[in-house]
């Protein structure tokens, strides 16, 4: 099944027009005929099926025959994360994470940073192909890029933050998660400043280990990712 996103969709409506984009795919690319069947998400949790009613290279319509909400997962977790010195590092990490299930993400800008230009725009693009080709129904929001120290004033729920120094850290499949809201703290490929986990440390952020071994920025993003989606039932 392919799946094409269309964000204005809400659970009331009865059909659906194609922008001149999504419809020149559907024509020229997928070679969709009148009468076949496509899945639609809204990327807010409804998935809707529906059925070409027209199809044409400038404009595609179709009836949706059913409509799906899909339960939420049973957490939202809000990864901050240094942008990586090569920008295709950070759209992999973008798409992994939005596959395993990520709920926000949002570029930090540190001391260390290799980069402090975010391409917004890029991401989010890269966020809504990743959403439709894991079926997934909740597009994660793409925040703009932010100054670290700023961005620890405004987490919800618990706060970690994974860094290399030689502190006391709690191992991150240790975490006992009685919250919701999560947020994770990554920094860039030198690490976080020790003013920076001071700074982390005064705001009540946990530090936390994700194994023995030096990550990269973008792998250990994904390994928070999925170690958080595996201790949630």
């Amino acid at each position: 099944m392919q799946q094409f996103y269309l964000s204005s969709l809400s659970k009331n409506d009865t059909e659906i027009h194609f922008d001149k984009n999504e419809s020149k795919h559907l024509f020229k690319v997928l070679r969709k005929k009148i009468g076949d069947s496509i899945a639609i998400t809204n990327g807010a949790g409804y998935r809707f099926m529906a059925t070409l009613t027209s199809v044409d290279h400038k404009t595609c319509t179709a009836a949706i025959v059913h409509c799906e909400e899909i339960s939420p997962d049973p957490y939202q977790l809000h990864m901050y994360i240094a942008p990586t010195k090569n920008n295709d590092r950070m759209d992999w990490f973008v798409e992994k994470a939005t596959e395993i299930g990520v709920h926000a993400i949002t570029p930090i800008i540190c001391q260390r940073s290799d980069r402090k230009v975010v391409k917004h725009e890029r991401l989010q693009k890269i966020a809504i192909a990743a959403m439709k080709q894991s079926l997934g129904v909740y597009l994660p929001i793409i925040h703009p890029a932010c100054d670290f120290i700023k961005s620890l004033s405004e987490v919800k729920g618990i706060a970690c933050i994974a860094h290399c120094q030689d502190t006391n850290k709690v191992a991150i499949d240790r975490l006992s998660f009685k919250e919701k809201s999560i947020s994770i703290f990554i920094g860039p490929e030198g690490d976080f400043t020790p003013e920076e986990i001071q700074a982390a440390v005064d705001a009540n952020v946990t530090a936390i280990t994700l194994g023995e071994k030096r990550l990269r920025t973008e792998t250990a993003g994904i390994i928070a990712c999925h170690s958080i989606s595996l201790l949630y039932p």
